[in-house]
């Protein structure tokens, strides 16, 4: 297989990932959970939020789908379908800016990495079972406290989280938005796929700002920001499925 031929499939690869990570893998699926429940559509799904380790160990015997929904794991698939858009993304505009690409591509994957370290779905699933198997109260206990431990770190969709949830969104949207200025200029996307980015990518970084000084509406960036990430990632799988098929 000659390089073009792999730069090709990487587009197709790309742009399906890109289609997976808007329209099934999406971040956040459980706060479209929590809706559901509260307008009444599913039953079994927390409305209130689950702060102690016994409400998760809870949850995880209940539905251990629901559990693992609402602790992210389907934003770790999320970012594996965005790592191989952020390559396939590197092969379209490194002939564009190549250090900036670089710089934005080892962010992105760096961020990534930096969630898969931090996110704690399967640590509560395994001390889910083990504290459900456990013979005497001194066992549970001890799961109980790991559980709590793990809580401390990072507890899902509080208001302040673990400091690697943090550096992986900020790495993650800064490259975002490194690569939608450099499709700004490259002339290989369009001019709107690339304010599409810049304001998906813009608005999300302003969540950091939010936090820290105007904390009571810390949650507005990511729900404005949404549809255009949707947009981005869409207009960006049509252009790569183009570009996997034209002559390089």
């Amino acid at each position: 297989m000659t390089q073009n031929q792999n730069w090709k499939l990487l587009y197709v690869v790309g742009g399906i990932a890109a289609l997976l990570a808007v329209f099934v893998f999406r971040r956040n699926l459980g706060a479209e959970l929590s809706l559901l429940a509260v307008s009444g559509f599913i039953d079994g799904v927390p409305t209130t939020p689950i702060l102690t380790s016994l409400d998760w160990f809870r949850l995880f015997q209940d539905n251990w789908l629901v559990a693992l929904t609402f602790l992210n794991f389907f934003d770790l698939i999320e970012y594996a379908l965005l790592s191989l858009v952020f390559l396939a993304l590197y092969g379209a505009l490194k002939q564009t800016h190549r250090s900036a690409m670089l710089i934005a591509v080892t962010a992105g994957l760096i961020g990534i990495a930096v969630y898969f370290a931090s996110n704690q779905a399967f640590s509560m699933l395994a001390l889910s079972q083990r504290y459900a198997a456990a013979t005497t109260d001194a066992q549970r206990l001890s799961y109980q406290a790991a559980g709590e431990a793990l809580l401390a770190v990072n507890l899902p969709d509080s208001m302040y989280q673990g400091g690697g949830i943090y550096i992986s969104l900020f790495l993650v949207l800064s490259a975002g938005l490194i690569i939608s200025l450099v499709m700004l200029t490259g002339g290989v996307f369009s001019k709107a796929t690339a304010m599409v980015g810049i304001l998906a990518n813009g608005i999300g970084l302003c969540y950091f700002i939010t936090l820290v000084v105007l904390p009571e509406i810390y949650w507005i960036p990511h729900p404005v920001s949404a549809p255009f990430r949707v947009a981005w990632y869409f207009l960006i799988a049509l252009r790569l499925f183009k570009l996997s098929r034209e002559q390089l």
